[in-house]
């Protein structure tokens, strides 16, 4: 049985609830990444920032990147997955919040992040092509 743990990208770095969005962006740009885990000054997950959040929610709403905080685009609690748990439940858990990643908690503390390559990769086609097509239509 393929776990969490062993699909995910560890290593993964927060951005600060309080941390600028053009800050973020940068961040993301500099590593490569189209979303960050939210932190906030408690070290506790508070949402994921992704880059689809930024255009829309900042560029696309006209506002200035500079003057939005990421911590005021983290919406409710984050969904998250645990460091043990199969591929088939990270499955279940994008298509049923209808997200594409994942950040993989092991504890209480934040261990990775797991995105749709990483699930294709570790699944059998006719399950990523299930999830594949649920992100899909929206």
């Amino acid at each position: 049985m393929t776990t969490a743990r062993e699909i995910m990208t560890s290593g993964t770095e927060c951005v600060g609830e309080k941390e600028n969005i053009l800050d973020a962006a940068k961040k993301m740009k500099d590593l490569g990444v189209g979303a960050l885990p939210i932190c906030g000054t408690d070290n506790k997950l508070k949402g994921v920032l992704t880059d689809r959040d930024i255009v829309i929610k900042v560029l696309g709403a006209g506002k200035d990147p500079a003057d939005c905080t990421a911590g005021e685009l983290a919406q409710g609690e984050a969904v998250t997955i645990g460091a043990d748990d199969p591929a088939e439940e990270i499955l279940r858990t994008m298509t049923s919040h209808k997200v594409r990643r994942l950040p993989v908690i092991d504890g209480h503390t934040l261990v990775g992040m797991v995105a749709t390559a990483d699930v294709a990769r570790a699944l059998p086609d006719p399950q990523v092509g299930d999830l594949i097509e649920a992100l899909s239509t929206d």
